[in-house]
């Protein structure tokens, strides 16, 4: 037992991916079934129009006309504390000019992809919601990759159905699809790492059966 509850992370190793080609690199953006259990951190670059939504749904804001108090320090501070950043549209080359520096070779610039580059008159609700649901899935220098997919008190069902979703994108992605896998594990915190990959190909088909 510990004083806090620990995180499961699911792993996949990769093998045969050269990753000095482009072609073989992976990003991508899943949406999983489930909240992770983690508290996903959102940081919202707007202007005036959006300010209110964005206090109400984001953890941390700063508005346009602040932008000139962040040097590089207190961005990195920033993404260094925010799985996400979203703008607005409209203030988009303000943003690129004082945040790209630091953001984009960490990236955390906000992506288009992932629905984070917003109209002044967006409902943000809905999109903080979808993040707390979205994965980034970045493979372009170490052949690995790692994910919380919930917490030890998760329900069991939400947590396999997470694993399911990451990997049939990731597979998909691949060139060479499940030949692209080494191998695959669950991992607490503070637990030995528990190899998976059987048990992924066998759920996954038991549920296409029940799906039938």
């Amino acid at each position: 037992p510990r004083n806090f509850k620990q995180t499961i992370d699911f792993i996949i190793n990769f093998r045969g991916l050269d990753l000095k080609k482009q072609d073989n690199k992976i990003d991508l953006y899943v949406q999983i079934p489930h909240e992770r259990g983690k508290k996903v951190q959102i940081c919202g670059l707007v202007g005036p129009e959006l300010a209110e939504s964005a206090k109400k749904n984001f953890a941390t804001v700063v508005l346009s006309d602040d932008f000139s108090k962040y040097d590089h320090k207190k961005i990195k501070s920033l993404a260094k504390g925010h799985q996400f950043f979203v703008a607005q549209a409209n203030i988009m080359p303000l943003v690129a000019t004082t945040f790209g520096k630091s953001l984009g070779p960490r990236g955390k610039m906000p992506n288009p992809k992932a629905g984070c580059v917003v109209p002044p008159t967006a409902n943000l609700a809905p999109l903080a919601r979808k993040l707390e649901k979205t994965v980034r899935i970045k493979v372009d220098k170490e052949p690995i990759f790692q994910a919380a997919v919930g917490k030890e008190d998760s329900p069991e069902e939400e947590v396999i159905e997470n694993i399911l979703a990451l990997y049939n994108a990731i597979i998909h992605a691949l060139p060479g699809e499940k030949n692209n896998i080494k191998d695959a594990y669950m991992k607490l915190t503070m637990g030995k790492a528990v190899k998976l990959e059987q048990q992924i190909e066998e759920t996954a088909a038991t549920k296409k059966k029940e799906k039938k």
